[in-house]
């Protein structure tokens, strides 16, 4: 495939609701093709914006915010990353992966990963204390901050999205669906001239 026929996918959703198992299960699928995947929790800045929790006060450093990502370094990547003519498919995940109109014009599928609150609350526990933080903490700032900067950035960006994919379940027929899509277009462009 020439550079200007690699294909990008952008998945996003909630925190915790699938979107880093989907991009790996995807690329795991499409073994036989060259696959880039970018991980917008990758590009944080140094410093987030520090948020005040609307009810407690309480001060957070706010993960959860556009303004915590170092978008313009994300967007240099991934068009280097097309531009090189070294992947046949790119996939883009994160949370906030619509919130930026540059990203999403640069996605010929995009992916929203859904998946039930609650669900995504003890999935996000999980990782954070494997990671060494105290489950109350993980706790506090999620009912805190997380689920309100949820409503507020990551829920209405689904509009956004070619396909909606139920993260709750596992083994689900969507990762085939999304799959399916990706290699009829690589047959599609490798027959255009």
């Amino acid at each position: 495939m020439e550079h200007n026929q690699t294909l990008t996918i952008g998945i996003g959703g909630g925190s915790g609701s699938g979107k880093t198992t989907l991009s790996f299960e995807l690329k795991q699928k499409l073994s036989m093709y060259r696959v880039e995947i970018f991980h917008m929790d990758r590009y944080y800045k140094a410093e987030r914006p520090i948020a005040k929790a609307p009810f407690t006060n309480q001060l957070f450093e706010d993960f959860n915010h556009p303004d915590a990502v170092h978008i313009q370094r994300l967007i240099e990547d991934v068009d280097k990353a097309i531009h090189s003519g070294e992947y046949d498919v790119i996939i883009i995940e994160g949370f906030l992966l619509y919130q930026f109109e540059q990203l999403r014009n640069l996605l010929q599928l995009k992916v929203f990963v859904d998946c039930p609150a609650d669900e995504r609350m003890i999935r996000r526990n999980r990782r954070f204390t494997e990671k060494g933080h105290s489950e109350q903490e993980v706790l506090q700032e999620y009912l805190q901050l997380v689920r309100y900067r949820h409503d507020e950035f990551v829920e209405p960006t689904r509009w956004y999205a070619d396909v909606v994919l139920n993260g709750s379940i596992e083994g689900n027929l969507g990762c085939s669906v999304v799959t399916e899509w990706i290699l009829a277009k690589i047959q599609e462009n490798r027959i255009q001239p």
